[in-house]
């Protein structure tokens, strides 16, 4: 498979971790303007959502084609990413 076609079809996690006594609040905030920014910009993103880890950790993520993280990357500025299975 070519290379184009490989980084179309794998799918990245980027994620957004909030710490501390309100960080369920925090993440419950982020995701809105996530969410915000996917509508404004017309993104092809199905697939967000909030975890809490713990009562002190919880996280906020979008799934995208490898193809386009970098520009969102960029723009968004996550705390960090992994590859979300498929």
């Amino acid at each position: 498979m070519k290379k184009a076609n490989l980084l179309q079809m794998r799918k990245l996690k980027l994620i957004w971790d909030f710490r501390g006594p309100i960080n369920k609040h925090t993440a419950e905030h982020h995701l809105i303007h996530l969410k915000e920014y996917i509508n404004l910009n017309k993104l092809d993103i199905e697939k967000t959502g909030i975890e809490t880890l713990n009562e002190m950790h919880s996280l906020v993520y979008l799934v995208v084609e490898e193809s386009k993280m970098k520009s969102i990357r960029d723009t968004l500025k996550p705390h960090r990413g992994q590859i979300f299975p498929s």
